[in-house]
């Protein structure tokens, strides 16, 4: 199920993470060349992506929300 991002944190390894809409967390790596997400690199790339639609897979699995991180 697609839903919208709404903000950004970092995991314990330094990695971008997308909060979404619904509660879930996903990973937005920029990893080339498997994963090529450049707009990760910056905060205006990020903020430019606030709103995209990403497929949440927890959802269609119907998990319970992400616990929001502590930082």
């Amino acid at each position: 199920m697609d839903q919208p991002i709404t903000s950004f944190h970092l995991d314990e390894e330094g990695h971008w993470v997308a909060r979404l809409a619904c509660g879930h967390h996903q990973h937005v790596r920029h990893d080339p060349p498997w994963i090529n997400r450049p707009w990760t690199a910056t905060l205006e790339g990020r903020q430019a992506t606030l709103g995209r639609l990403l497929a949440c897979k927890k959802c269609d699995e119907s998990a319970p929300p992400d616990t929001p991180p502590t930082s």
